[in-house]
């Protein structure tokens, strides 16, 4: 295995459309190279980062055009085949590991050229629990494009995109200035990352979180959210007691119990990991439902032809809307009286590059760099390798028919 590694670079996102996100900001790179002084470190030069390349200079990192001389090459996501360098290692995002078909190229392309991966989403402590990922900031910014979306449908004044915002500072601030209807309720699924994320959101916009069973029963006389765990959103089709313990072993055999708390809402925030063997959460049918009072989903999760019946597909940062028509189960305009309006935007955090980028780099300098440039007793850096020398590592055999393309 390839570590420790002495010369490190930052590379320039390639990917399109642009992200601007990066593995390490400025004021990490100063903080990096006081830790860590037998490091190299470099940054290739970029005009598409939310943190300029003046910003990373005026710090004291040493800017290039050239990682060719790098052990170690890091990104966010996923690097252009024509960008990899030969027998180089690689940490980002490769969105391989679940046989993504548009990036089987990817993975050709690194096993022809030598080259290791290691996967930002496998690096894991020593317990299996992930130390690196965005989650929480596609929470924030799909909540507040949940509340953009009911101005859309409602009127007031416009709230600003979030990727037109500086950072989190001036999002809130636009935000706070949104009168928000007393009556306003809001229904969430997901309490992870990204469920803490959006609900970090709503409690800031002073959105009150009642209990499910009082979402149900009451009225409110100011804007409420209720959060539902699997027990409040599922239950067995045997009539069986709820065992969440074996519904996550398998959730299959189970239903949903949504369609009371989508009657009782009118905003729905989607944050859950889902399951594919198990139910939907919100199906066509139930969106047809006469008394169903939702006019905005905000499928943060985004997962298509998934649990949400009306996330028809992704949409984009620069149009994140679309609108369903509930009796024709069809995409209209988003606004079209009588549909609801649904977010699926699925690369969220860019919307709010800085701060993710803060977060994220402070996760990779404190609980992940220490392994890369020193010894990997817990073996993090092993258990992220996809590939190596040419080959798929032990653990990742299973890929060899996807690379194959059978």
């Amino acid at each position: 295995m390839a570590v420790p590694y002495r010369k490190i670079g930052i590379i320039r996102e390639g990917k399109q459309p642009a992200d601007r996100r990066v593995a390490l900001t400025p004021t990490q790179c100063q903080e990096v190279l006081a830790r860590f002084p037998d490091l190299d470190l470099t940054v290739q030069r970029s005009e598409v980062r939310a943190y300029t390349d003046a910003e990373y200079a005026a710090v004291g990192a040493r800017l290039v055009d050239d990682l060719n001389d790098r052990e170690l090459i890091i990104g966010v996501k996923e690097v252009p085949k024509d960008m990899l360098l030969p027998g180089k290692s690689y940490l980002f995002f490769s969105h391989t590991i679940k046989e993504q078909v548009h990036n089987r190229g990817l993975l050709q392309a690194i096993l022809s050229k030598g080259i290791r991966l290691i996967d930002h989403e496998l690096l894991t402590d020593p317990h299996g629990t992930r130390v690196l990922a965005f989650g929480y900031w596609a929470g924030v910014v799909g909540a507040y494009n949940g509340f953009r979306a009911w101005q859309l449908g409602h009127g007031g004044p416009e709230l600003k995109a979030a990727h037109a915002c500086h950072d989190l500072e001036e999002l809130e601030r636009h935000l706070h200035a949104y009168p928000l209807p007393k009556d306003l309720r809001i229904v969430l699924t997901g309490g992870g990352r990204v469920g803490k994320g959006a609900m970090g959101v709503l409690e800031r916009a002073g959105v009150e979180r009642i209990p499910p069973v009082e979402f149900l029963s009451t009225l409110n006389d100011g804007p409420v959210y209720t959060v539902l765990g699997s027990s409040d959103l599922y239950e067995r089709t045997d009539g069986a007691p709820f065992d969440k313990e074996a519904f996550h072993r398998d959730p299959s055999g189970h239903r949903s119990r949504f369609l009371a708390y989508a009657q009782k809402a009118h905003m729905y925030l989607a944050c859950h990991f889902w399951d594919p063997r198990g139910p939907k959460i919100l199906s066509a049918s139930d969106l047809q439902d006469p008394d169903i009072g939702l006019e905005v989903v905000a499928d943060i999760s985004c997962d298509i032809g998934g649990p949400i019946d009306c996330t028809l597909r992704s949409t984009t940062i620069a149009s994140p809307f679309l609108g369903y028509d509930t009796r024709t189960r069809t995409e209209v305009l988003p606004g079209t009286p009588g549909s609801i309006t649904v977010m699926s935007v699925d690369n969220l955090p860019c919307e709010l590059p800085r701060d993710a980028s803060d977060a994220f780099g402070r996760d990779l300098m404190e609980r992940v760099l220490p392994h890369l440039a020193g010894k990997d007793d817990e073996g993090m850096i092993a258990r992220a390798t996809i590939a190596e020398d040419g080959h798929l590592t032990e653990r990742f055999q299973y890929l060899g028919n996807y690379v194959k393309g059978d």
